[in-house]
């Protein structure tokens, strides 16, 4: 009997639209009623679900999946090296096109080498449908050669997920998959095919509607909560949109800017909403938290009123909890009810879908303007201009005379196209990527912010580039971090992604040497990489990019920076990747320790921002 397992609440059916985010591929009258293996069957439905490129690696129970496979006219499948490469290519390609990003891999060590990347896209929040191959159904339960419970061990990290028996069960269970993938929340969707399924015979049925009981994809903002957060908006005197990657998600950047015209309140975007408004934008004070930016951690510790907006008041941004923003009201939009009031309480609760919110609350507050008339903010922006003139971004010369990190990475923004895609990996390149590129477009900056995953970057640029083959891509990479996931630039260079890598190439793990500098006291335990500077160099990035068919070049000295930056993007028929040999000693500032308050932040190693916490 088949094993699909679908949601256990109700709703009424709902019309599928192929990966929920375009139009579906039209069914041709030689699909349904046609009989084939349920191989075949797989193929088929996932190009009617409008998937056009798959990021996989074969093995034995998926096997049966890659001889039809071969017969596609539809779908471009891309022989990774690593399953984990696939699966966050599959996230590079869902975050840079909107659609939601397709991996594929066998059972056992296959399926769980994707654990990782579904675990980072659940986090996340991206849209993501992972196939893999299961043992056959007479074998699952036996500890049969490459069995592993997926579904089990993906549980907690999936939106959902599904064990298919049954061929005949097969379209509907990805037709399921994208749907759901891409409705409501993104998350990341895993379905489990066995290979006895795959093998055996069906009569081909795609699904003209997705029967999910208690689904509900449209939810409407409330009217009363829309009114209310317009009138706290129209009669704050110091409001801030707190900004998180639900805005990018829901492709609501325009709603955005226009709430943010017409309020005149200061924004802030996380780490995960970099580009989601301008960085140009004269309201906008930069990236919050952590390794925020002064005047966006000042404006939410000061604020009387905080809207947070496709946000959940993550650790890293809120410091310790019940220091953040203390006189502040709290309106809270969020398409999944479960974020609302979960780490910090709601004022104004706004479940929805957060274009619906700015479609709504754009006009209300307009309305409440007439009422009450524009609010005078001008002693609130007085203020915060003044931190950000006085704590401006900024970095000191490296004491050993190499190139500072900052000033490679700013200088890589500087000079690529205005609507370049970075990708980065995890660690104190992540945060200077995230400080000192601007972003003026959405969907230009992908990084790995819920779960830190390092390794993400240069097969996230991969996933970037096959979805947007026509857009310059960086990625912006440490050392370690690109010694985790670097085989797969022989897929980019086998395949005609020319991506471009940046290694920042510090010689160490370099948040991890951060921490131990501030807080054990310089004792460098295990963070020396010995990718080296001057003649000794484990590994040699230069030859080894050269030996994956990639060019590889090689910068040393901030004389050398542009010019370097310039010749990387001269090349468009291959990958490129250049060692930028760096200092190891910057560090990555402001800063706010983890567990303390943001009111503890430091401009520089010891240097407090002086401002006056009486309201």
């Amino acid at each position: 009997m088949a094993q699909v397992h679908t949601p256990k609440s109700a709703a009424p059916p709902v019309t599928l639209t192929a990966g929920g985010a375009r139009p579906a591929t039209t069914t041709s009258p030689a699909s349904d009623g046609e009989t084939m293996t349920g191989a075949q069957s797989l193929i088929r439905a996932l190009e009617h679900a409008g998937a056009t490129d798959i990021f996989g690696l074969p093995g034995g129970a998926i096997l049966p999946a890659y001889d039809p496979l071969m017969d596609s006219t539809k779908l471009r499948h891309i022989l990774v090296r690593h399953e984990q490469g696939a699966g966050h290519a599959a996230q590079g390609y869902a975050h840079a096109t909107g659609r939601p990003g397709v991996c594929i891999a066998t059972s056992g060590p296959g399926a769980t080498n994707l654990v990782t990347p579904i675990a980072d896209a659940n986090m996340d929040s991206i849209p993501m449908v992972a196939i893999t191959g299961q043992v056959g159904a007479s074998m699952i339960g036996t500890d049969a050669f490459q069995e592993a419970d997926i579904v089990g061990i993906t549980t907690p990290i999936t939106k959902h997920n599904m064990l298919v028996t049954n061929p005949d069960d097969i379209p509907r269970a990805v037709a399921e998959a994208f749907y759901i993938a891409t409705h409501g929340r993104p998350g990341p969707v895993l379905v489990d095919v066995a290979k006895s399924a795959l093998q055996s015979p069906t009569v081909f049925k795609w699904p003209t509607k997705v029967e999910l009981p208690g689904f509900n994809a449209g939810v409407k903002p409330h009217a009363k909560s829309i009114q209310e957060a317009a009138r706290l908006l129209a009669t704050s005197r110091r409001p801030v949109l707190y900004v998180g990657g639900g805005v990018i998600r829901a492709g609501a950047s325009e709603g955005l800017r226009k709430l943010a015209d017409l309020s005149g309140a200061a924004v802030v975007t996380t780490l995960m909403a970099r580009g989601a408004l301008p960085d140009s934008h004269p309201q906008h004070l930069g990236m919050p938290g952590m390794h925020g930016t002064v005047a966006a951690v000042a404006s939410l510790q000061k604020a009387d009123l905080v809207v947070a907006l496709g946000a959940r008041f993550d650790d890293r941004v809120t410091g310790k909890l019940d220091s953040f923003a203390q006189n502040a009201t709290i309106i809270h939009a969020d398409i999944d009810p479960a974020e609302i009031g979960k780490n910090r309480h709601a004022d104004v609760p706004i479940v929805g879908d957060l274009k619906d919110v700015f479609a709504e609350l754009v006009p209300a507050l307009a309305q409440e303007h007439l009422k009450h008339g524009k609010p005078d903010l001008e002693a609130w922006w007085q203020q915060l201009d003044e931190f950000r003139t006085t704590y401006a971004l900024g970095y000191a010369p490296t004491i050993d005379g190499l190139s500072s990190p900052q000033y490679v990475i700013s200088r890589i923004g500087a000079l690529a196209p205005d609507d370049t895609i970075f990708t980065s990996g995890v660690g104190q390149h992540q945060m200077w990527a995230s400080q000192f590129i601007r972003y003026e477009h959405p969907n230009t900056w992908i990084n790995s912010g819920g779960l830190g995953t390092m390794g993400f970057s240069v097969p996230a640029a991969m996933g970037a580039k096959v979805g947007m083959p026509d857009r310059t891509v960086w990625a912006i990479d440490g050392d370690g971090c690109f010694q985790m996931t670097n085989q797969e630039l022989v897929t980019c260079a086998i395949n005609d992604i020319p991506i471009k890598v940046a290694i920042i190439n510090n010689s160490s793990l370099g948040m991890v040497r951060q921490w131990q500098t501030l807080f054990y006291n310089e004792r460098y335990s295990n963070t020396d990489l010995h990718t080296g500077h001057g003649t000794k160099r484990i590994p040699d990035f230069v030859k080894l990019a050269e030996s994956m068919g990639c060019v590889g070049l090689r910068c040393e000295s901030d004389a050398d920076v542009d010019a370097t930056i310039k010749r990387a993007q001269e090349i468009d028929d291959q990958p490129v990747v250049v060692d930028f040999t760096v200092s190891k000693d910057a560090m990555v500032w402001p800063m706010v320790a983890a567990g303390t308050s943001n009111d503890s932040i430091q401009y520089a190693r010891g240097i407090a921002p002086q401002w006056d916490r009486e309201e």
